[in-house]
């Protein structure tokens, strides 16, 4: 801690040391300098960045694809996929496509996509509510802020 110096002064004093003069904190009323080497100060900088990513969770999409005519064991197993993918904090997409004549029974679909939004009630929140897109309906849903260890 050197005190407040106008910067002619603080160079001249970095310059003797042999280091380098380095602006900390610009938006500070007086701005906060530092002297030190500044290979050293940006290597400090890149590990402290490094490490902030590290401990960052990434939050992936995980795809569950449905059909229309799915039956209750098959759903029961797409369900325990889906509940195991929410609880380790990703985001699921549920996927239906419709193939052939079955694109007249959108509403077989709409029903399904209904009671995976009941069954995972209090677990996950709907991001994206069930939608067509061209021959294929989809839903996004993301865990529960409190349900997140």
């Amino acid at each position: 801690m050197l005190g407040v110096h106008p910067i002619a002064v603080a160079l001249e004093k970095a310059l003797d040391s042999g280091l380098d003069l380095i602006e900390v904190s610009p938006n500070a009323e007086p701005p906060v300098c530092k002297i030190t080497d500044f290979g050293k100060y940006k290597y400090q900088e890149q590990k402290r960045l490094a490490e902030a990513r590290k401990k960052q969770k990434t939050v992936e999409l995980k795809e569950l694809k449905l059909g229309p005519t799915i039956e209750n064991h098959d759903y029961q197993i797409k369900m325990k996929s889906a509940h195991k993918f929410l609880d380790a904090g990703n985001k699921v997409k549920f996927s239906m496509r419709f193939r052939g004549r079955q694109i007249a029974h959108k509403e077989i679909g709409f029903k399904i996509m209904k009671r995976v939004t009941d069954d995972l009630e209090g677990v996950a929140k709907i991001e994206t509510h069930a939608k067509m897109e061209g021959r294929q309906m989809m839903m996004v849903v993301a865990p529960e802020l409190s349900i997140k260890k």
